[in-house]
């Protein structure tokens, strides 16, 4: 078995799909990854047994063979070289050679026919949306989600795909986050729960790319394809929390303000709050909106006051500078609104603009009891 691939090339195939190998594995198997030569194509895998990615590279080759190669130890290797061909051929000794412009470099590889073989999904329906989108819905709810091992469906974005649209929700019951998208349908009504870790490498891949991924699934995996990769994870198993129930419909009270300003707001007038609660109140009266923080164990306080767009009641509203300061950070709206019915009900943040047709984001954060 022998094939020339570049070195660049390889690598930045190696380093995305780097991403899904942990860092310690039950299996020594999975510290590699699998090499499939088939003539001129390359498929190469890597997996943790929950999530495998494999991409597809063009090589010049005639021939045919699979085997596993050390992972760390073939990325590292490569970070080093500068553009150029490099040949890899398998030796008798279970070793498989790198040649390069100036030197050789000898690993020691195994059995292809070890590695785990990816899950093939019986019965799987299908949508296709392009990358951005997804890489934008994923971005804007992931961070919402739960790290909880004892709620395991928190710890996923629900992905709930309709004939009306596309609707992606992460929540760990302090947060909520719901992104949707009404230019984009399925063909049929379905709901499953990805976790966290395949949605952090599709987001890596797909930021700025506009191919259509084509997403499969089954109740028990999901797989999705685009250009020349392919991503097979098996999805949370249960029944994901009844999040509309949770999302106040009344809401008299709306504040609308600067999303920077307000921002930077509250990152500095949170530096005085109390280092547990990470506490801030909200004082709205009229066309003034007064942040406040104090951490009465270290005399600490501080206070400023910003002119805001408000409709409705008086009202005081405390809340996790935390949860308010990773909300606003993910919005990338000039104006952002804040609907309010109780200081004891949710708030709900909306950007008032900046967002594509079809495209809506509704963040929920639970308010925090104010101590007088």
């Amino acid at each position: 078995m022998k094939f020339i691939v570049s070195s660049t090339y390889l690598l930045k195939q190696l380093q995305v799909l780097g991403g899904v190998i942990n860092n310690s594995n039950t299996l020594p198997i999975l510290d590699n990854f699998l090499f499939e030569l088939n003539n001129t194509e390359l498929i190469i895998s890597a997996s943790d047994l929950e999530t495998t990615m494999s991409a597809k590279l063009e090589v010049e080759s005639d021939n045919i063979g699979s085997i596993a190669v050390p992972a760390r130890l073939l990325l590292e290797t490569l970070k080093t070289f500068p553009e150029q061909p490099l040949t890899f051929v398998v030796e008798e000794n279970n070793t498989i050679e790198i040649s390069s412009n100036h030197g050789k470099y000898a690993l020691a590889y195994a059995d292809g026919n070890e590695f785990p073989k990816a899950v093939s999904l019986e019965d799987a329906s299908s949508t296709t949306i392009t990358g951005d989108i997804l890489a934008t819905a994923i971005s804007k709810t992931i961070f919402a989600a739960g790290n909880d091992d004892l709620r395991p469906v928190m710890s996923g974005v629900f992905f709930q795909f309709s004939t009306e649209g596309l609707t992606f929700v992460a929540t760990d019951a302090h947060k909520l986050v719901k992104y949707s998208r009404e230019d984009v349908q399925a063909s049929q009504t379905t709901e499953f729960i990805m976790p966290k870790k395949p949605l952090n490498l599709l987001k890596g891949i797909l930021a700025a790319s506009d191919d259509e991924v084509i997403i499969e699934y089954n109740d028990s995996n999901a797989k999705f394809t685009f250009e020349n990769t392919v991503l097979i994870c098996r999805l949370i198993d249960g029944k994901y929390p009844n999040y509309e129930a949770v999302i106040p419909k009344e809401n008299p009270n709306k504040l609308v303000i600067d999303r920077t300003q307000f921002l930077n707001s509250v990152r500095r007038v949170s530096i005085f709050s109390n280092k547990t609660t990470h506490q801030i109140r909200l004082k709205i009266a009229g066309a003034e909106l007064n942040i406040s923080a104090e951490d009465i164990d270290y005399s600490n306080k501080a206070e400023e006051r910003l002119t805001c767009d408000y409709q409705g009641d008086d009202m005081q509203i405390g809340f996790n500078s935390r949860f308010l300061t990773e909300m606003l950070n993910n919005l990338t709206s000039d104006e952002v609104q804040l609907e309010m019915s109780l200081p004891n009900r949710a708030g709900i943040l909306t950007p008032v603009d900046g967002l594509d047709e079809g495209e809506q984001v509704t963040m929920l954060v639970m308010p925090v009891m104010l101590n007088s």
